[in-house]
């Protein structure tokens, strides 16, 4: 596995890479301590995971972050110390998979990456599946809708691979929670409803007022589709 780190605190780069090596023993890492040569570091080594920093000494992490979904749906985990609601709300709608809070625990943060790592293999072997319109393929980041191919990241896309699973029934959020992460973990539920609100951008024809994706308060989200799209 190959790891890119983007952040320029050199005890930082420091705990997360000894910590991937006692979990990962054969993890290389790539570490950068700018945001401009971490885009030209992801080009050139093509890394597993992305983990990125948001405030660099050069640009910000969020414009890193933007150049990256350009052309790449590597899985990105943002760890800053920017813990207020806004920014993560604002990473994760960039399409960053996961945001830490610093200062992290250290299992907190394995255990992050290992669902990050769970999340590319499953995708990379899930077998194809049709809901209506909707139909995955070989890649759970390309979702096919009637004529058009959507981008997602690889959260969107299993959050959504378990609800065309799951049509017409309510999936509850400790389901999607386990799909995501294995488990709850702080920040889930925020998380969740970011990701579901940028499913509802891509999917729907006005999000604000969903018609596939239907909130079940107090229970989950629901896949609706009329029954003649079901088959």
């Amino acid at each position: 596995m190959k790891v890119l780190i983007i952040e320029d605190d050199k005890n930082i780069v420091e705990i997360i890479s000894l910590s991937l090596k006692i979990r990962w023993p054969d993890t290389k890492i790539i570490a950068c301590n700018l945001g401009e040569d971490g885009i030209r570091a992801m080009e050139q080594h093509d890394p597993d995971v992305v983990i990125l920093d948001l405030g660099l000494p050069d640009i910000s992490g969020f414009e890193v972050l933007k150049a990256i979904r350009l052309y790449s749906s590597v899985p990105t985990m943002i760890v800053s110390v920017l813990g207020e609601e806004e920014n993560i709300v604002k990473g994760l709608e960039l399409g960053a998979d996961e945001y830490v809070v610093k200062p992290f625990r250290q299992m907190e943060l394995l255990s992050r990456i290992k669902a990050l790592v769970r999340r590319t293999e499953e995708s990379d072997e899930t077998p194809p599946i049709n809901a209506g319109p909707f139909r995955f393929g070989s890649s759970m980041n390309r979702l096919q809708y009637g004529d058009t191919e959507i981008k997602l990241t690889r959260t969107e896309g299993a959050i959504f691979y378990t609800l065309m699973r799951n049509k017409n029934k309510v999936v509850s959020y400790s389901k999607l929670y386990e799909v995501m992460w294995g488990a709850e973990t702080p920040g889930a539920a925020e998380a969740l409803r970011v990701h579901i609100r940028r499913l509802r951008e891509k999917l729907e024809g006005d999000h604000a007022k969903p018609e596939l994706i239907q909130t079940k308060i107090g229970v989950g989200y629901c896949l609706i589709l009329p029954p003649e799209a079901s088959k």
